[in-house]
């Protein structure tokens, strides 16, 4: 086991640190990533609803069930 393990204030030097080198997003950039994300999940439900709806006309004309 390294130094670390036997000195924790070594470990919260490092980790902080660390964290200091961090680039953080901006608060703009955090919303236009998450606006991003929130319109790639409704067009990819959209997308398999439509999908869904499809192959299931497909399967009630292949048995001819009026489910």
């Amino acid at each position: 086991m390294g130094s670390v393990a036997l000195n924790p204030a070594k470990f919260v030097r490092e980790v902080r640190s660390e964290v200091a080198k961090v680039t953080w997003p901006s608060r703009k950039e955090t919303l236009v990533t998450t606006g991003l994300v929130l319109a790639m999940a409704a067009m990819a439900t959209v997308l398999f609803f439509i999908a869904d709806q499809i192959i299931g006309i497909g399967v009630r004309a292949l048995f001819g069930t009026g489910v």
